[in-house]
């Protein structure tokens, strides 16, 4: 059964289930195989955890309230 992991920062509930559907659906077109074998798993990252040149995304968006 195939296996689709999706990481990402907080994600609203309408988000995740459009991603759920369209990742699906596209994984069926591209595949041929039946929807109903594929998992899908949204992963969900703290912006403390997720960084990007060395910054967390977490003080990225800090410094940019800051600069507003």
């Amino acid at each position: 059964m195939p296996y689709l992991s999706f990481e990402s920062g907080q994600l609203d509930e309408k988000v995740k289930q459009k991603l759920i559907a369209q990742l699906t659906q596209l994984s069926v077109e591209i595949t041929g195989i039946p929807k109903e074998y594929f998992f899908v798993s949204i992963k969900e990252i703290p912006d403390s955890d997720i960084a990007v040149g060395g910054k967390t995304v977490e003080a990225m968006k800090n410094e940019l309230k800051k600069n507003k």
